[in-house]
């Protein structure tokens, strides 16, 4: 799906990235290992994934034998943050995982991807479930309702785990001037990560928000993935934390 276009009326971004206009604002966001400053005009939300598959009881996750318990409370807190940041005139951009009706876009047995997508995997091993899953214009496919896109969001297609891969985030980001990225979704130690991981090979500055993503196994590989995040790849922090700090920012300033 091609990038939405922006509605509301936001200042002008900088010129140039990486430069600040004088009245841009700045907020310190508590994280760990340290609070990071960040110039509300080159930062963007950025929702992983949120969608029937990895979010609904009936959907890819839960049908793999996956725990999404936890994904409720990420839906809600997720709708927090979207709240504040487009308050706040911040790119809200979307993810949608998936692949062509015909699973073109996953690739043949030619690519790793076919042999460890649990979701190819699940189709293969339950044939009634062929061309259900992470395929576009399906149910699976879509973002939860809960957290509908609205006018002025961009909306990005990406099939592997990275969103930077084969996708138009990258160029989206650049030509806004962004330089930060505030990521949110589902799951932390696959998708989450994986797009963290590349934007800091890109020169970006990343930052997940631990109380609104979840994991896709046991508890230990949010953890882990936290712990990764936290110590080599980025900044971790919270939904309250990012809520109080952009929460600031005057609406349409």
């Amino acid at each position: 799906m091609a990038p939405l276009s922006r509605v509301r009326c936001c200042p002008a971004r900088p010129t140039h990235p990486g430069s600040l206009a004088t009245s841009d604002p700045v907020v310190t966001l508590p994280a760990r290992p340290e609070s990071i400053s960040l110039a509300v005009s080159q930062t963007a939300v950025i929702v992983v994934d949120m969608q029937n598959a990895y979010a609904s009881p009936g959907g890819y996750l839960d049908l793999a034998g996956f725990d999404i318990s936890g994904a409720a409370a990420v839906i809600q807190n997720t709708k927090g943050v979207l709240e504040v940041a487009r308050a706040a005139c911040m790119p809200v951009i979307f993810f949608q995982n998936g692949w062509d009706s015909d699973y073109v876009e996953a690739g043949g047995p030619g690519s790793p991807n076919f042999h460890k997508s649990n979701a190819l995997k699940t189709m293969r091993a339950r044939p009634e479930l062929a061309g259900k899953l992470l395929a576009k214009g399906g149910w699976d496919y879509a973002l939860v309702d809960a957290l509908a896109p609205r006018p002025g969001d961009i909306v990005l297609h990406k099939t592997r785990y990275s969103g930077f891969f084969n996708s138009q985030l990258d160029s989206t980001l650049r030509s806004r001037g962004i330089r930060n990225i505030v990521l949110v979704g589902i799951a932390t130690n696959v998708c989450v990560e994986s797009t963290l991981r590349d934007g800091f090979f890109l020169e970006y500055f990343g930052v997940v928000l631990a109380d609104a993503t979840h994991q896709a196994g046991p508890a230990f590989v949010q953890e882990a993935a936290i712990y990764n995040i936290e110590k080599f790849f980025g900044w971790v922090s919270t939904v309250a934390d990012f809520k109080g700090a952009f929460g600031q920012i005057p609406p349409g300033d």
